[in-house]
């Protein structure tokens, strides 16, 4: 290890300056132990941190604490998982509460819970949109029953596709037909 090398160890382990470190080490023919000894000496040595190894066991002095801490964040964290699941209970309850009709010329063709085709859009959501958007196009109307829903506004928009793809369709037919 040259001098330089030298000073710059131990001005990072001493945490004193370029000059102390240089000084130290020069009054001290460049041993670093004697060195540190003598920075400790002048009081200059303010980075050194004392460590103990021992192979007896003493508990931190925060331990209660941290395990308490631990504690309330895994009761926290169970807590959460708990009112996730049931939240998500009730969601499928009020999902099997609910239906979505599907009707063609005022006959009843499939009635099926909306836990059913919430599953179904996300297993296969192209899939089911694609279903639905040539159901349209088949005469088909859609709707919503269940005691949560309001039915006016969502069964009313739902008419109002039914309606437009029925004018769409007949649009079709007309370019056809001239």
């Amino acid at each position: 290890m040259n001098q330089f090398e030298k000073v710059e160890k131990l001005r990072e382990k001493a945490d004193v300056t370029y000059e102390e470190a240089r000084a130290a080490l020069d009054a001290c023919n460049w041993d670093m132990l004697d060195a540190i000894v003598y920075l400790e000496k002048l009081g200059k040595v303010h980075g050194f941190q004392s460590t103990r190894h021992t192979t007896h066991y003493e508990e931190p002095e925060h331990f209660e604490q941290t395990a308490s801490q631990y504690t309330e964040e895994k009761s926290s964290f169970k807590n959460t998982v708990k009112k996730f699941f049931k939240w998500c209970s009730k969601m499928i309850k009020k999902g099997n509460e609910h239906h979505f009709d599907v009707k063609r010329k005022g006959e009843g063709l499939i009635s099926i819970p909306i836990t059913i085709l919430v599953v179904l859009i996300l297993v296969a959501f192209w899939a089911v949109i694609i279903l639905l958007i040539v159901g349209l196009f088949f005469g088909c109307h859609y709707s919503l029953r269940g005691p949560d829903i309001k039915t006016d506004t969502i069964n009313n928009a739902m008419g109002k596709a039914s309606a437009a793809a029925e004018n769409i369709k007949n649009d079709i037919k007309n370019n056809f037909n001239e």
